[in-house]
């Protein structure tokens, strides 16, 4: 009962004018911000970092949530009517989306869509009201030593799934690692890697590592790498679904929601797995002409099933995040140095000691899917002229953005020269397939877990088995073995294919 008492609480708190307000931008700007193809949820999150700086944390929050669920709604619209997934996650929807869309059915398409992530994003919420606090708490009783191999774990595990390669993963984990020790040591006070300049004294800020490695990176990535695309758009017709549509959507919905919330709550990162495991399910149980359908003429649960499991997954990861401080994409990141921004620790202690935000924040999230709702089905006309803005007007405008934003925090020069400094290592990352997400990570939880270390290595009095002589921190240390080990493994026994 203690759960809807906090629910209703949250929902007195998000239903305030100001914080639907940001709700509303929020999910209309996300939306906006997954309708343009190539600009993410993580670089929007990202790019208005600093511009939300003065903003009260709660409707901040709300905002960035707003940005995060609706990014993935808009996905699905360049996925259908262009053929250009926006993210990663929309990449299944292209697949038979599109092909609905030639053949003259991207309203029914585009329908199924924002229905069957309403659905999944509100079931998904179920799933985050009801087993968020669970976890809090029985994660609040952990001391010290399972506190660092937790952090070891969200460390090993971001930097092995969020990447083309673990080696590439782990190196962009150190280099954040390494910016994360700049500025004075926790204990000592002593000043660590600043190289004499003052501005380095209080660290280097997370917000313009974000702003940098995501929004500055994508710009100079598109201006020096991406020639000019040539982009042909279906026509649309009436945004509905016929009554065959509804019986093939709704079980693909439900099917698809029951496979993307369970990847959600667990480390194993990205919407991929769930996508496409999703659409070769729907693909498996079709019969007659929906099989037939499927690659020719686009199969609506080959739409369906995978959105649903795209929001499912998006919205359960909110609980790793939450409750363990674990992120398991480039967005949770990005939303994981946002809370940091304003004092706010995501982890087991945050639903005591944050908890009307929290609480405010899973309210938002049903007010959120049913604003993105109203939102997509009357207005997608409105979001398929975006697709108009011409990307050079486009990313100037996020460069503009990223820097008003970073000079506004201090009013720093130092800070601008940084920016771009890390726009450009950002940008070779990104040439050479490095993922971004474990920098952010590695700068964040890597100071965290060095005093937890300290702290651990204290009760132990000096003895590093402290973190192997208590059964929770084993049992987190195998865990983190077995991410490392296990995908070689079977990557070794898998036979080579014969030629």
């Amino acid at each position: 009962m203690d759960i809807w008492q906090q629910l209703l609480a949250g929902f007195a708190t998000a239903g305030t004018p100001i914080n639907l307000l940001w709700a509303l931008v929020g999910c209309a700007l996300g939306t906006a911000v997954g309708v343009l193809p190539g600009i993410g949820p993580a670089t929007a999150v990202a790019m208005l970092l600093p511009i939300t700086a003065k903003v009260e944390a709660t409707a901040s929050m709300i905002f960035f949530a707003g940005i995060y669920y609706g990014a993935m709604y808009g996905g699905s619209t360049t996925s259908i009517l262009l053929n250009t997934p926006g993210e990663t996650a929309s990449m299944v929807t292209a697949m038979e989306g599109n092909k609905m869309a030639k053949s003259g059915r991207a309203g029914a398409a585009l329908a199924t869509a924002a229905i069957g992530s309403f659905v999944a994003g509100t079931v998904a919420t179920v799933f985050v009201t009801l087993f968020a606090p669970l976890v809090a708490q029985y994660a609040v009783k952990l001391g010290p030593p399972e506190y660092f191999c937790l952090m070891l774990l969200a460390l090993t595990t971001v930097s092995a799934v969020l990447g083309q390669s673990t080696l590439r993963g782990l190196t962009a984990l150190f280099i954040g690692l390494a910016a994360g020790l700049v500025g004075m040591d926790q204990i000592t006070g002593q000043a660590r890697y600043t190289g004499g300049v003052p501005e380095l004294l209080d660290g280097v800020e997370i917000v313009l590592v974000a702003v940098g490695l995501f929004a500055v990176a994508e710009a100079l990535h598109a201006v020096l790498f991406e020639g000019r695309v040539e982009e042909s758009r279906n026509h649309m017709g009436r945004v509905g679904m016929s009554a065959r549509d509804w019986r093939r959507s709704v079980p693909a919905w439900l099917r698809g929601t029951a496979i993307g919330a369970p990847f959600g709550c667990i480390p194993a990162g990205g919407t991929e797995i769930p996508t496409f495991l999703s659409y070769a399910t729907e693909k498996k149980l079709a019969t007659g002409d929906a099989l037939a359908e499927f690659g020719t003429s686009g199969a609506i649960e080959g739409v369906a099933g995978p959105e649903a499991a795209n929001n499912a997954t998006v919205t359960t990861a909110l609980i790793p995040l939450l409750t363990l401080g674990i992120p398991v994409s480039n967005t949770t990141a990005v939303l994981l140095g946002a809370f940091q921004n304003y004092g706010i620790q995501p982890g087991p202690q945050l639903f005591s000691s944050s908890a009307a935000l929290v609480w405010a924040l899973i309210a938002s999230l049903y007010i959120g899917n049913l604003m993105l709702l109203v939102l997509n089905l009357p207005l997608v006309g409105l979001w398929v002229k975006l697709l108009k803005v011409p990307r050079p007007h486009l990313y100037a405008g996020i460069l503009i953005f990223a820097t008003v934003g970073a000079y506004g925090m201090r009013q720093s020069a130092f800070d601008l020269v940084l920016l771009y400094a890390i726009g450009v290592l950002g940008l070779v990352m990104r040439r050479f397939s490095f993922p971004s997400a474990p920098v952010v990570v590695g700068m964040i939880l890597g100071p965290l877990a060095e005093a937890q270390m300290r702290n651990a290595l204290s009760i132990g009095e000096g003895n590093w088995l402290v973190f192997v002589q208590r059964p929770a921190s084993l049992a987190i240390l195998l865990v983190v073995v077995a991410v490392l080990l296990v995908p070689r493994l079977l990557q070794s026994r898998t036979p080579a294919p014969s030629g």
